[in-house]
């Protein structure tokens, strides 16, 4: 649900630094010591490492002693969806690792597939992902579908969860839901401005059929009791949550972020007038200061 807008924001970076941060990376390869990556500056490094039997990508930058981990949306990599946080949140305070899913970025191979538990299995690699790189805690960035992976992250392994901000998730799926997903299903039909980043980092063809099956994948959930994806799992996370939320978000209604919020113990829930569902690239600024307060 995040790749139209991620790619539009994205497009504001610019095709060239996207292939500068290419050429950088061959996928497939382990890389067993970081390097810096071309389309940011010298303090950020690229990696591979094994993680449950697949290669994962990430980028890392800071020196914190707080660890924060940035899940990306649907067909997202840290480099896309991450631009701004990765260069601006403050490197004292925090260490910044950006990853990319199996199947998305340059995580692959495999190719991305979506069986009905995706969401649990990119939550484990996750978690699992940050325990192979020896943080004992972490917070979590979740967004869209990010952020429902964060939610399971954070119910699913409580003590290891230190704090959590999310935005653009939902914890199941509507009718509502269903028909914006249809809309973005045949991805020729988006603007060329909008497919051109996720086209030089895919290729058409992976970045087409990966975007059909994407939209497979989320009805699964449509079709189980209320729709559930996570909603059954609100209620176990401990962190303290902020759900952020804007309120022009034409991709995921406003009625998610309440739930979230509801059934979510302690959560606060802020949100951003003229947001949409990109908000943390075009508010970059009030966006990070908000994460940061929250964190701290």
């Amino acid at each position: 649900m995040a790749a139209a807008a991620a790619a539009a924001a994205q497009a504001l970076w610019g095709a060239r630094r996207l292939r500068l941060f290419l050429s950088t990376l061959k996928p497939g390869i382990h890389v067993p010591q970081a390097e810096p990556v071309a389309a940011f500056s010298s303090s950020v490094t690229s990696a591979k490492v094994a993680v449950n039997g697949v290669h994962l990508h990430y980028l890392r930058t800071g020196g914190g002693e707080h660890a924060v981990l940035l899940l990306p949306g649907m067909l997202g990599s840290g480099e896309t969806d991450f631009g701004p946080q990765i260069e601006n949140l403050n490197k004292k305070l925090f260490t910044v690792v950006a990853w990319d899913p199996r199947g998305y970025g340059r995580s692959r191979p495999p190719d991305r597939d979506f069986p009905v538990e995706f969401f649990e299995r990119d939550a484990k690699d996750a978690v699992d992902l940050m325990k192979m790189l020896k943080f004992k805690k972490v917070s979590l960035l979740g967004w869209s579908d990010g952020g429902i992976t964060a939610l399971i992250a954070a119910a699913r392994y409580p003590s290891y969860i230190n704090k959590m901000v999310i935005w653009g998730a939902n914890a199941y799926v509507t009718d509502q839901d269903e028909e914006i997903y249809r809309g973005i299903r045949d991805v020729s039909k988006w603007s060329e401005r909008t497919r051109k980043p996720l086209e030089a980092l895919y290729g058409f063809d992976y970045f087409a059929r990966t975007c059909e099956k994407w939209v497979d994948g989320i009805k699964q959930f449509k079709h189980l009791p209320d729709g559930n994806i996570c909603r059954h799992l609100l209620p176990l996370v401990q962190c303290p949550t902020l759900i952020v939320h804007g309120e022009k978000d034409p991709l995921v209604p406003s009625f998610h972020a309440d739930f979230i919020h509801k059934h979510v113990k302690g959560s606060r829930l802020h949100l951003m007038p003229e947001g949409k569902h990109n908000l943390h690239l075009r508010f970059a600024g009030e966006f990070n200061k908000l994460a940061e307060d929250f964190l701290q």
